[in-house]
């Protein structure tokens, strides 16, 4: 209802403002009908005042048998005292001009000094009727138009000519129109085709509002006086008093309507904040997830019902308590301390930390606690809030799948052993053979007797060198495919490229394929297993050998190279084989995906898994001249770098 009431307010408060607008227009309306009849009036006496001047003149010419007229004298007098008439012109009985007051420069001859005027029909009208006569209007200068009065002149019952005065229309307005009537309004001649002719206003740029016309006559011909009121300012105190009246009832139904509409909300908040609070209260007590909030002392003001389960103690038994908690470690207070401390002092990881708790039962867990600033509702830090997660049954796991994860590459190593097995054992008898040779000979020469000692150190030089060159073989294949704890540690990438080069350098002699290694000088080292990078290498240069079996032998080569990008050891190995189709190229690295015959599918995804353990990046891209690019990075060691054994040395591809 008050709103209702407010809004009739208005409503008839802007009827009384619509009704005294009305009024006000209505009034201006008839002020501005009678000042325009006032300056047509006007005009018509000044028009009136004018003509008997001339009239005078006119009769004083026609008794100039008499009584001689200084005709220059009177007209020049008559010009002067009326600034409308610009010029006074004598005309004979023909309407041709005798005498021009002022003078016409080039003689009586001329028309006018302003050029032809419409004279003709108005000295006509004069002649044949003996009264004035005016005539239309004409454009007189550049920027003026005028019209002429004439005046018969006789002399007894004989016509002996007209008396022509020119009036300029501007000088008609500018000099018999008030100045409070231009104040107000603008006041124009028209001619009866639109075009204004003269006008009057002290206003720059006029907003009309509205006009009235009265015909102009004399001099007639159509001419109509058009007065436009102007957009003048308005009573200001009276607009001040009616804006802030209507400002005060729009406030204050504005705050009636926000009164409610506050109302309404608190109402709407109030049940939102009930339900909210049973929602809030459900989802905490369906958490599996530990709550638990601290206040800036270190003591416990909220757990819900997840923590308490984990723990083993009940919310009543938890809350209020202070360090040192129920559940720390009594072995392991020293440390727990130490994170308590931190924690508080605002230097809680953001990743969270892991600790060690132990259940109201005695039983120890693991836990992943998230330590959150606590704020309140007016932006204030009142404590600390901390999410701990039961990670016994996940680290257990992670630890399962690690070892099967070094069971699965120990069984791919095994497996690319096995494929290598043939072209290994051809390796190997090369230098047994050789070998077994040298022995016999070094025999038969003994027995002989006729060996000499230089050459028996020479064959026994030879013979050392072909055993230690297959001892390095059976080495490379043990370290390949033995089984060992993970060694994570500082190592050449470089070195170990070189021992995966040396190992598959039968197989590519094998397939024909030129197998070429290219090492970037003074590599710094990376932090990894060694055995683990050494498989990831292997498998990828053995892809890219049997991707050229149907490559030309003349094109069958095998790049790797290592070198050092942005912080990074990128290694490329790049084939000239058939490529990787679309279709395959997204399903590469999955499990048991493989385009050989007899592949596992493992091999690609356990060779990621692997430079991701690393903190690396295995990916592969099509080559420019054919075949594919399969790159890896691995982050640089932040301590002082290892650097390449071969740094002293020139860098140069090695072709094996």
């Amino acid at each position: 209802m008050p709103i209702v009431a407010m809004a009739l307010v208005v409503l008839l408060f802007g009827v009384f403002l619509w009704v005294l607008h009305r009024s006000e227009r209505e009034e201006e309306t008839l002020t501005l009908i009678k000042d325009v009849l006032w300056v047509e009036q006007n005009l018509h006496f000044q028009l009136t005042s004018d003509e008997e001047k001339l009239q005078y003149l006119a009769e004083s010419l026609g008794r100039e048998d008499t009584a001689p007229v200084n005709y220059s004298v009177m007209a020049r007098h008559i010009v002067t005292v009326n600034p409308a008439i610009q010029r006074v012109v004598r005309l004979d009985p023909q309407g041709r001009p005798v005498r021009s007051e002022p003078p016409v420069d080039d003689g009586p001859a001329l028309d006018d000094a302003f050029g032809p005027s419409p004279r003709a029909d108005a000295f006509l009208i004069a002649r044949s009727s003996g009264r004035r006569a005016y005539s239309a209007p004409y454009r007189l200068g550049a920027a003026d138009t005028a019209f002429e009065v004439v005046i018969p002149i006789f002399r007894g019952q004989e016509f002996a000519g007209a008396l022509a005065g020119v009036l300029s229309i501007d000088a008609l307005l500018t000099h018999h129109v008030p100045w409070w009537f231009a104040q107000r309004y603008q006041l124009e001649v028209i001619d009866p085709y639109g075009a204004v002719l003269g006008t009057k206003s002290r206003i720059a740029m006029p907003e009309p509002r509205r006009s009235h016309v009265v015909p102009f006559d004399p001099p007639g011909h159509g001419l109509t006086l058009v007065a436009t009121l102007h957009q003048l300012s308005g009573n200001l105190g009276r607009n001040i008093l009616i804006a802030a009246i209507f400002a005060l009832t729009v406030s204050a139904l504005w705050s009636l309507w926000a009164v409610r509409r506050h109302i309404a909300r608190r109402i709407r908040a109030e049940e939102a904040l009930r339900a909210e609070h049973a929602f809030r209260k459900a989802m905490e007590d369906s958490l599996t997830v530990g709550m638990r909030a601290r206040d800036l002392d270190g003591r416990i003001i909220y757990v819900n019902p997840a923590f308490c389960r984990m723990v083993g103690w009940s919310a009543e038994e938890l809350v209020g308590a202070g360090p040192i908690m129920p559940y720390w470690l009594p072995e392991d207070l020293v440390h727990t301390e130490e994170v308590f401390r931190a924690v508080l002092a605002g230097n809680a990881p953001a990743n969270g930390f892991e600790l060690r708790f132990r259940r109201a039962n005695g039983e120890r867990f693991d836990a992943l606690i998230y330590e959150a600033p606590l704020i309140d509702a007016k932006g204030r830090h009142t404590g600390w809030m901390g999410s701990v997660l039961d990670i016994t049954e996940r680290k257990r796991a992670e630890e399962l799948a690690r070892q099967q994860q070094e069971r699965l590459q120990q069984t791919a190593r095994l497996i690319t052993m096995g494929e290598m097995a043939s072209t290994l054992a051809h390796e190997l008898n090369q230098p047994l053979s050789a070998i077994a040779s040298y022995c016999t000979g070094c025999l038969n020469r003994l027995q002989a007797g006729s060996i000499r000692p230089d050459e028996l150190a020479t064959a026994l030089e030879k013979l050392s060198g072909q055993a230690k060159r297959a001892g390095q073989i059976i080495r490379r294949i043990h370290d390949f495919v033995r089984k060992s704890e993970p060694n994570v540690a500082p190592c050449c990438l470089s070195q170990v490229l070189e021992d995966c080069v040396a190992l598959m350098e039968a197989d590519a002699r094998q397939q024909g394929v030129k197998l070429v290694l290219e090492m970037g000088r003074g590599l710094p080292a990376v932090m990894a297993d060694r055995i683990l990078l050494q498989q990831v290498a292997v498998n990828l240069m053995r892809n890219g050998i049997e991707a050229m079996a149907a490559t030309r032998r003349d094109r069958r080569r095998l790049s790797v190279t290592v070198q050092e990008v942005d912080g990074s050891v990128l290694t490329r190995i790049q084939d000239r084989g058939c490529g990787i189709s679309p279709e395959n190229a997204e399903k590469l690295f999955s499990p048991f995906f493989t385009t050989k015959t007899e592949g596992m599918g493992m091999g690609l995804n356990i060779c990621r898994s692997i430079i991701e353990h690393h903190q690396g990046r295995l990916w592969f891209e099509p080559a420019a001249d054919g075949g594919t690019v399969f790159l890896f990075s691995l982050p640089v060691l932040s301590a002082p770098s290892l650097t390449d054994a071969t740094e002293s040395q020139d860098e140069r591809p090695q072709d094996v």
